[in-house]
């Protein structure tokens, strides 16, 4: 039999928090897209994966993975795409200066 003056106490709630790397993550990733592009997307890769470590080993109390993996993909891609460019804008330069250094061996036999 139950004692009636017993009360259960509800469990404690709390309320999750938002990861800050989750959101520094985010806006990095968006900011790579709108012109900083060298830093932007370093930043958002960091702070995303230590944000998915923090969530993950938080047990719920913090929230924001949505958040970290955007910022993740943002800046993956962004990064992507800038060695990309990086490496064609390379390519065009050498081929430009190179190409004219490589008709000299054959400047003597042109008459």
């Amino acid at each position: 039999m139950e004692n009636p003056n017993y009360q259960q106490i509800p469990p404690p709630m709390y309320v999750a928090q938002t990861s800050t790397l989750a959101i520094v993550s985010l806006i990095a990733g968006i900011l790579g897209w709108i012109g900083f592009l060298g830093i932007g997307p370093i930043i958002a890769i960091i702070t995303g994966h230590m944000a998915k470590n923090e969530i993950n080993q938080s047990g719920g109390r913090i929230m924001g993975s949505g958040m970290a993996t955007a910022g993740l993909v943002l800046g993956y891609i962004n990064l992507a795409l800038s060695v990309i460019a990086l490496c064609l804008v390379l390519t065009f330069f050498i081929l430009g200066i190179g190409s004219p250094l490589l008709c000299i061996p054959f400047l003597n036999q042109i008459q």
